[in-house]
């Protein structure tokens, strides 16, 4: 094993401090570019110097980088054993407890999971007494991923209301008949086993673990990691201001309340140039239900350099950033790899990403649906969710999720109603839908009501028969064809595999993977276009952060009580506050004064005035709240001369 000194000599400060923590509960309340990730890393390493076995230390991290990264640099430390440590995902985790112990199986329950757009098909059916509209059943659906804890007062469980019961039990019965799990539920149905099962060797296998990035855990999530550290130590890391996925019920108040001996407060800020600093903690601080501390900048931090400028519209933006974007990499300033741009709105982000392109600047976008984007109820609007469909009935035709989006394409209702009565009749029978639906066509079997299903099936059954036998590229080309703009960017992922796949079954499995537990490529050689929530644990040399107007940043539902909207404006506080903190150099705020009346309406904008075109905009108010440092507001055209 190696001396201590050489991977402990380079800490400074409150880094040492975490390292040298006794094995007792601690937590790191570290802020964005204070050395989380290293001091995480040292803390492992410590425990291993110390003689702990590495099989027994699990450090669960927030994506599969995040996991392969603290490995690697482990690794780098040169310490005995460090290859072994358990790091992974909370959901690759329950994946593990589930698929050992044979849970899935034992409750009739299947680990095929339920994809985003295949989610509004489920949601379709779920019609129940009580269930509301759409909106309501899908706030429904995140309260049951929550394991219907939706504060963080609220102990994971079961539902206490009558109505999320009857939803409830809807739901399970609607996944069991398909044979499919939400991503989201995992936690749930590991926390219940495990609840339930306290002999489980899951509950005894660690010594110590290590939870990063604990404020964005709901409450589920957090007693699962408390339990299975309950026979150990447990050290958590995180940062309540940078708590961003209320959607799936986090809380920052998760890491506020957590129980131990230790605090570390991590504020030296080795990242942002001074005077974004600055501008962060005067924007946060106007969270009053946050702990008072500041971030302050490392000795030799540059002062760096921050524009706030405003466009007539959103093209005149999206062609002005690019040109100011373009100067600095023809000048040599910075790279296309080391810029970022974060947009409300993926339309938004589209128009800046094509702009930039149109300029000679690669650039790629990244939002969470673009790859299986699509409005389904419209055929010429969903290609991309057909093919994907056709690839899975292709590898399974017994999949029957993915036969029941393809008899629902095209229209509003999914087709729902004819799709009940195929499912009563396969519930009555034993008969798989497939199976059922091949006899009806053959007209051996005769099932009311069923009709207008039958044409996509037989379309169906068509292409399995016709496709069903191809592999490789062929494969590729027949299911994701070459000329189709839909398909490019599925087919520019796939082209990232390894070929370690011949047929529909390995192509499926490996598509899966990536768009259930998508990753940002780190080292790239273009700008990368996202979401400002996809921007977590990025840093960019310049960072531009767009279309800064009330309704989009920050956006908060009006038809919420009072109390929820300032629950919400504080996130969104937090959420700006996390992408000003992503640059290392340039930080550029931009802003519109008018929007086509068809867009803002559709983006959800929210007005200033109103004319028979166009729509004036609000700048965001959080400008008004990045204090005295801040530079004055000036015109686009200022920005790139």
């Amino acid at each position: 094993m190696v001396e201590e000194k050489r991977w402990d000599d380079d800490l400074t400060g409150s880094a040492r401090d975490v390292a040298a923590a006794e094995a007792s509960p601690l937590k790191v309340v570290a802020g964005p570019g204070t050395g989380k990730t290293f001091a995480l890393k040292r803390r492992v390493a410590r425990r291993l110097q110390e003689g702990c076995q590495p099989k027994r230390i699990l450090a669960v991290t927030f994506t599969r980088m995040a996991a392969t990264d603290l490995k690697n640099e482990l690794a780098a430390l040169g310490i005995e054993g460090c290859g072994e440590v358990d790091a992974v995902t909370l959901h690759s985790l329950c994946f593990r407890v589930l698929a050992t112990t044979v849970v899935l199986e034992s409750t009739g329950r299947h680990p095929r999971p339920l994809l985003a757009f295949e989610e509004r098909f489920m949601v379709e059916d779920l019609i129940g007494d009580g269930f509301g509209g759409i909106r309501d059943r899908y706030r429904r659906l995140q309260a049951f991923n929550a394991a219907w804890a939706r504060l963080q007062s609220e102990e994971p469980g079961w539902p206490a209301e009558a109505i999320d019961g009857s939803f409830h039990e809807a739901l399970v019965v609607w996944l069991r008949f398909h044979r499919a799990i939400l991503v989201g539920e995992l936690v749930p149905v590991a926390l219940r086993y495990l609840r339930n099962n306290p002999e489980s060797a899951f509950l005894t296998a660690y010594d110590h673990v290590f939870t990063d990035e604990y404020q964005d855990l709901n409450k589920a999530e957090q007693v699962l990691v408390d339990l299975l550290a309950k026979n150990g130590t447990h050290t958590i890391v995180g940062d309540e201001d940078q708590s961003i996925y209320s959607f799936k019920h986090a809380h920052p108040e998760g890491i506020q309340e957590f129980v131990c001996e230790e605090e570390i407060s991590l504020d030296l800020c080795r990242r942002c140039p001074v005077q974004v600093i600055d501008l962060a903690n005067s924007l946060i601080g106007h969270n009053l239900d946050r702990a008072d501390r500041q971030l302050r900048p490392a000795n030799g931090q540059p002062l760096g350099e921050v524009h706030i400028v405003q466009w007539p519209s959103l093209q005149e933006e999206a062609e002005g950033l690019a040109k100011f974007i373009k100067a600095r990499i023809n000048a040599g300033k910075v790279e296309a790899g080391k810029v970022l741009v974060l947009c409300p709105v993926r339309l938004i982000g589209y128009l800046i990403r094509d702009a930039l392109n149109n300029a000679g600047v690669r650039a790629h976008s990244f939002f969470q649906e673009e790859i299986l984007e699509g409005n389904a109820a419209k055929l010429d609007e969903c290609q991309a969710q057909q093919a994907y469909t056709l690839l899975n009935l292709l590898a399974d035709k017994h999949d029957r999720v993915a036969l029941r989006c393809w008899c629902g394409f095209g229209t509003g209702t999914r087709r729902s109603g004819p799709w009940s009565k195929l499912r009563a009749h396969c519930e009555k029978t034993g008969l798989q839908p497939w199976d059922a639906m091949e006899r009806i066509d053959d007209r051996d079997l005769v099932v009311p009501g069923t009709q207008n299903l039958m044409l996509p099936f037989r379309e169906a059954r068509r292409l399995v028969g016709l496709l069903g036998e191809l592999a490789g590229g062929e494969l590729v080309n027949s299911v994701f064809p070459e000329d189709e703009v839909w398909s490019s960017a599925i087919r520019s992922l796939i082209s990232s595999f390894n070929k370690d796949w011949t047929g529909a079954t390995q192509l499926r499995d490996q598509l899966r993977v990536v768009i259930t537990q998508p990753e940002l490529p780190n080292d790239v050689e273009y700008v990368r276009v996202m979401s400002l929530h996809k921007s977590k644990g990025l840093t960019a040399d310049v960072v531009v952060v767009a279309d800064l107007i009330e309704g989009l940043i920050p956006r908060v539902d009006k038809d919420l009580p009072q109390v929820d909207q300032d629950r919400q404006l504080r996130e969104q506080r937090r959420l700006l506050y996390v992408a000003l903190t992503r640059t290392k150099h340039v930080l550029v705020l931009s802003s519109v004064a008018r929007l086509k009346k068809e867009v803002a309406f559709k983006v959800g904008a929210r007005p200033a005035a109103v004319t028979a075109y166009s729509v004036s905009t609000i700048a965001s108010r959080f400008l008004d709240e990045l204090g005295p440092t801040a530079p004055k507001p000036r015109r686009g055209k200022e920005l790139v001369g």
